[in-house]
């Protein structure tokens, strides 16, 4: 488990229980495992994972401006470098995998899905604070790291001829494993500085209505 009971992320994600088995644990993300997801549901997710990825690198961007340290600023910058230089690059090369060109991806609209959950990363960035702003962050990062391992560890998922085998093994690798492990060490950080008496509740209404926002993605990935 990447979060402890004690963590922040911890204590978000039992607030949010319901709905984080939801996310976690949606039909999508079981399919994916056993390898029965159709290839056109999974297309269509990295087609909106491609415009979701763009606005998240304007969500750190928002959080270089929301800082107030310079190791904040650092932080958040190299998030952005991490996602505009790197992250984009490997996200066209594995689509490149799938038939999918990086003129499909730019040139796609955006899902409903992916522009309310976008949005309201970037609203309660803008709205709030910089604790705020990673709250909202935190589904989709650690999430998806839990989802990696999860399924790497679940008897049902498939290894041998799964097409989505790599997928699993990006997200349950040490690489994103550490990615999503800083990212729940950096909410205990924030929490310290930032978080006064009270303060938990509105934190966890915003971790709740990002997970389901996330939900609502895995929705749509399965859409006809």
């Amino acid at each position: 488990m990447i979060a402890t009971e004690g963590s922040l992320f911890g204590r978000l994600r039992a607030a949010a229980a319901g709905e984080w088995d939801g996310y976690t644990r949606h039909e999508f993300v079981r399919r994916l495992g056993d390898g029965s997801l159709p290839e056109a549901c999974f297309r269509r997710y990295l087609i909106q994972d491609y415009l979701f990825l763009i606005q998240f690198a304007r969500a750190y961007a928002l959080a270089a401006y929301k800082s107030e340290t310079l190791a904040d600023i650092r932080d958040a910058a190299h998030s952005v470098a991490a996602i505009a230089d790197t992250e984009m690059s490997l996200h066209v090369t594995y689509c490149a995998g799938w038939g999918l060109t990086e003129d499909d991806l730019a040139g796609a609209p955006e899902a409903t899905a992916t522009m309310a959950y976008t949005r309201y990363v970037l609203e309660k960035g803008a709205s709030g604070d910089l604790l705020d702003l990673y709250v909202a962050l935190a589904p989709c990062i650690v999430g998806y790291a839990e989802i990696g391992t999860w399924l790497r560890a679940d008897p049902d998922t498939r290894t041998e001829g799964n097409a989505y085998a790599a997928w699993i093994d990006m997200y349950a690798g040490a690489d994103y494993q550490e990615v999503a492990k800083g990212a729940v060490e950096q909410l205990d950080r924030l929490e310290r500085s930032r978080a006064g008496p009270g303060r938990f509740d509105a934190l966890a209404r915003t971790f709740r209505q990002a997970t389901r926002l996330e939900i609502a993605f895995w929705d749509m990935g399965l859409s006809p």
